[in-house]
């Protein structure tokens, strides 16, 4: 069964090598583009901080959510010369035009 013009959410990873004292604008950055489903800040192979975040949450709601996970990020960030972000964004504006 197709159902026409249901749109199609797409998961995409992507990786960011970043020093300890860019980290915490990175994360910052991320939070506030609005698209982004998942942060992990990975050290070494391991996750040191993994932030699940909301997908259209309101501008106040983030700020208030933000602020611990920041002074999280940042404690990190004092510990670790290099890391790694993995972001998870969703891509949702593709619509299945299938013409069946």
């Amino acid at each position: 069964m197709v159902v026409k013009g249901c749109k199609i959410a797409l998961t995409l990873k992507e990786e960011f090598k970043v020093s300890g004292s860019e980290l915490v604008s990175r994360v910052k950055q991320l939070v506030w583009e609005g698209n982004v489903r998942r942060v992990r800040v990975i050290h070494k192979q391991k996750t040191l901080l993994d932030i699940p975040l909301s997908i259209g949450a309101p501008v106040a709601a983030v700020s208030i959510v933000t602020a611990p996970l920041l002074a999280a990020v940042a404690a990190v960030a004092a510990m670790v010369t290099e890391c790694t972000i993995e972001v998870e964004r969703i891509e949702s504006n593709k619509e299945d035009n299938d013409p069946n």
